[in-house]
């Protein structure tokens, strides 16, 4: 375990074990932020990006927990806000994805789809905030999707879960924004990892997109790092590609 440095920022990444999360926490390294970098069921990929922080010039520790579970994610808080002296940030990273025609749902794919993108960041926020308060501000950024705004076919849980997360940001925003806490969403656009796998625009598969490709993940990751630093926003979605709302 890695304690940060007096008061160095620390920055909780959900979802951490790879893909975006993995990106994140390797940005936030680099400008030697400690990073808590969590996992559910892949310790050894969250160990690697733990190293992958530690040789970006940062610090970091490793934490489990279901976000699907509100005591699970209360131990995981509690344990990496005891471990920072610093100013604090969380970035809600952790969701899956699903791929089913509405009328063939499961229910219970649809249950842990909500339960893991919607629910678990609710338990997320609920947390982080008594820390927050404690340390007299701090921010939070939620990884949405643009699918939120618009859906998509195939992805109505998904869909479902990062609209509900729009009211969710906005509503905290509000009601945290008089002790200085700032709670963004960032939409990421297209990036290939293993939840865009089989369904990842390939070609000239870009038509939507003004630019005519997808961000990079340098540029999505640098947004965020950027946006967990400023002190007067708030409440805001930030698109990180060139498609419109």
């Amino acid at each position: 375990m890695q304690s940060p440095i007096g008061s160095t920022p620390s920055v909780l990444v959900t979802g951490a074990s790879g893909g975006i999360g993995r990106a994140i926490s390797q940005a936030f390294g680099k400008i030697g932020w400690h990073v808590g970098v969590h996992y559910y069921q892949d310790q050894p990929a969250a160990h690697t990006t733990l190293e992958l922080v530690v040789n970006a010039g940062g610090s970091g520790d490793l934490y489990h927990a279901d976000v699907r579970e509100a005591e699970s994610v209360r131990r995981m808080v509690d344990s990496f806000s005891s471990c920072a002296s610093g100013p604090l940030a969380l970035v809600c990273n952790a969701g899956i994805g699903q791929s089913e025609l509405l009328v063939r749902h499961a229910d219970e794919i649809w249950d842990n789809v909500i339960a893991t993108n919607l629910t678990g960041t609710f338990h997320c926020l609920r947390a982080m905030a008594p820390s927050l308060l404690a340390r007299g501000g701090g921010s939070i950024i939620v990884i949405g999707s643009h699918t939120g705004f618009h859906g998509a076919t195939g992805q109505s849980a998904y869909a479902t879960s990062k609209a509900g997360l729009i009211g969710l940001i906005r509503t905290a925003a509000l009601e945290w924004g008089p002790q200085n806490i700032r709670v963004n969403l960032v939409l990421p656009g297209w990036q290939n990892t293993h939840l865009t796998e089989g369904i990842f625009p390939e070609g000239t598969g870009w038509a939507d997109h003004a630019l005519q490709h997808p961000p990079t993940i340098e540029e999505v990751v640098g947004t965020i790092v950027h946006l967990a630093q400023l002190k007067d926003l708030s409440g805001q979605v930030w698109n990180c590609d060139s498609r419109h709302l």
